[in-house]
């Protein structure tokens, strides 16, 4: 399997781009969004899934880990494939899916390409419980980017509410209150939130 390649970009077409890796160009499909933030010049590098069916393999590139471990996620959904979840990942940078999940925002997500209402309430639900694991949303609500957040998230843990509920919470309190909310503000804004 290959889960990394390194190269120039030789090509771009509508779903896919051509990495010329010493010599060997592989065709590797991408979402419109990292199609369209890919360096247009100098060596490349992509994070890689590799799916291998009866007639074909092909290779998905993205251009950071979360991204590639948000496309393996969202196929985890019945009735969610590769196509779908490219989609998914062009309308959405992996954060803000994150948020929008742990939000529970069914509106959001369905304007993505390929999402009706019915889907999108199944990928809320499929997902709420994952996505706030670590690794995954938290990036998006908190980590380095707000450490007052992840603090929140933490406390309202420690009051025992489950890990999805205190990173919804986080989020929407976030979208009230402004990212530079100070770790108390969060808290006290979240447990507003819980309570409704």
């Amino acid at each position: 399997m290959i889960g990394k390649l390194r190269g120039r970009l030789d090509s771009i077409g509508e779903d896919f781009l051509i990495l010329d890796v010493q010599g060997v160009g592989y065709i590797v499909h991408c979402s419109p969004r990292t199609l369209s933030e890919l360096p247009r010049s100098g060596e490349l590098t992509l994070a890689v899934e590799t799916q291998v069916r009866e007639d074909s393999i092909r290779l998905y590139g993205f251009l950071s880990d979360v991204e590639r471990d948000w496309f393996r996620l969202l196929q985890s959904v019945p009735g969610v494939g590769a196509k779908l979840a490219l989609a998914i990942l062009g309308t959405f940078e992996p954060g803000e899916l994150g948020l929008t999940i742990a939000r529970q925002d069914k509106a959001a997500i369905s304007r993505a390409p390929g999402v009706g209402p019915r889907l999108a309430a199944r990928l809320i639900s499929e997902l709420k419980d994952k996505a706030a694991a670590p690794g995954t949303t938290v990036a998006g609500v908190a980590g380095t980017e707000a450490p007052a957040a992840e603090d929140a998230i933490a406390a309202l843990v420690g009051l025992g509410y489950s890990r999805p509920q205190a990173a919804g919470a986080v989020a929407n309190s976030r979208a009230a209150l402004g990212d530079s909310a100070e770790t108390s503000a969060l808290i006290r804004q979240g447990l507003r939130e819980l309570a409704r």
